[in-house]
């Protein structure tokens, strides 16, 4: 079994799962935005996440010969460790929740804003339980002022919200009245195909449409997008986005903390002489909790969609080959994400290893460059977004410093 031990080598996986756990979002932004049901998109998602940790399982979790205080991945499968598998398999459940509620919050509150404000509600809760439970080996005096940061960047992520939402109204007030009822009312969904207002199927996977493509940041630029998307946002509340961005929130501050729980074993939960979790079994049970609730609640969504998506089946996700791709890459960039962040938390500190909530950085980055995001917008939203990302740039930094190793 491979263990990372070195600060260094901890603070690469951290490096590492940032990039890839934020760039995995605005992959299914994309999609949704192009008009692929996120239904369909996150059954994709879900067996990419799975494979991901078994590929993780199979080969860090092999390397070498395991020892009786450090067994590996397989021989662990076979030992008295339920306790510490049902920890692991809690955290499965709620990244879960969170995950499946962020693909709704993305196209109401927007990408940037949603990571923002739910990895600082993360370091929040998340930080502060994980500080505790590994006996306090992070450095309080750099860590809480860091955890502070956050909590002031969700602030000014709802803010930034609110403001955005505000523009958005007023560019779409400056239109005649009956462009935009066309834009709320004139659209047919569809599981693979968006439709563009001259009529005729626009293919989601090239983005080719039959109307002249508008400049971002305009009115006519957020028409075009209301009529492809797959989730219609027109019309919807303000506050809708955000009881759902915080209640992902709640549920990532959860996940890391009963991690933690299964590989460190801090309530004696285990027989005596029985070895702790690996963080790699550990992570194929969280993962396998995390497939087996996503593919129950999204199954359920074909039939009894939320948000007025239209209904669907199993048999047309199954011909729905729009975008597949593009979801079964953002499973595979969640997962092999998640596991870095875990391999580097067991050897640095869990609560160090939450400055991968810096995901929002580039999250950002992509929602700026591919999706058109705070394009046109006033000076106050500006203002805020550029505070929004600075308090978070120095919580990272802060909480990074803090790092300290694991006995």
């Amino acid at each position: 079994m491979y263990v990372v031990e070195s600060k260094g080598g901890a603070i690469a996986c951290m490096l590492l799962a940032l990039f890839f756990l934020g760039t995995w979002p605005a992959v299914l932004t994309l999609l949704e935005r192009r008009g692929r049901l996120p239904q369909h998109t996150y059954l994709d998602y879900t067996i990419t996440n799975l494979l991901a940790a078994v590929i993780i399982a199979f080969t860090f979790g092999e390397i070498r010969n395991g020892t009786p205080q450090a067994p590996n991945f397989l021989e662990q499968l076979s030992q008295d460790n339920f306790p510490s598998v049902i920890f692991a398999m809690i955290g499965g459940i709620v990244l879960s929740l969170g995950n499946l509620a962020t693909q709704y919050a993305w196209a109401l509150v927007g990408l940037s804003v949603t990571e923002v404000v739910t990895s600082s509600i993360t370091v929040v809760i998340g930080t502060t339980l994980n500080y505790f439970l590994d006996d306090k080996i992070n450095k309080a005096e750099i860590l809480f002022p860091g955890v502070g940061c956050f909590l002031i960047a969700v602030c000014l992520g709802s803010a930034v919200h609110a403001s955005n939402a505000a523009d958005n109204r007023a560019k779409l007030n400056s239109l005649p009245e009956n462009n935009e009822l066309v834009a709320v009312k004139g659209i047919a969904p569809s599981s693979g195909r968006a439709y563009a207002s001259e009529g005729g199927p626009k293919d989601v996977e090239n983005g080719s449409r039959m109307e002249e493509k508008a400049k971002a940041g305009t009115a006519d630029f957020l028409l075009q997008l209301e009529k492809r998307r797959a989730i219609k946002v027109f019309g919807k509340g303000t506050m809708i986005g955000l009881v759902i961005t915080f209640f992902a929130g709640f549920c990532f501050s959860l996940f890391s903390p009963a991690f933690n729980l299964a590989t460190n074993d801090q309530w004696h939960t285990l027989k005596k002489g029985v070895p702790h979790l690996s963080v790699y079994t550990a992570f194929f049970y969280f993962s396998v909790s995390c497939f087996f609730v996503a593919l129950v609640l999204n199954i359920s969504f074909l039939y009894r969609p939320v948000l007025n998506l239209p209904k669907t089946t199993f048999k047309a996700y199954l011909n729905d080959w729009n975008g597949r791709w593009w979801a079964l890459l953002a499973g595979l960039l969640c997962g092999f994400g998640n596991g870095l962040q875990f391999m580097g938390g067991q050897a640095a500190g869990y609560a160090a290893a939450d400055a991968v909530q810096a995901l929002p950085l580039v999250s950002t980055f992509w929602g700026v460059l591919i999706f058109g995001e705070y394009r046109k917008s006033s000076r106050r939203t500006y203002v805020l977004l550029v505070g929004m990302l600075s308090m978070f740039i120095v919580a990272v930094g802060v909480l990074m410093a803090s790092s300290g190793h694991r006995k």
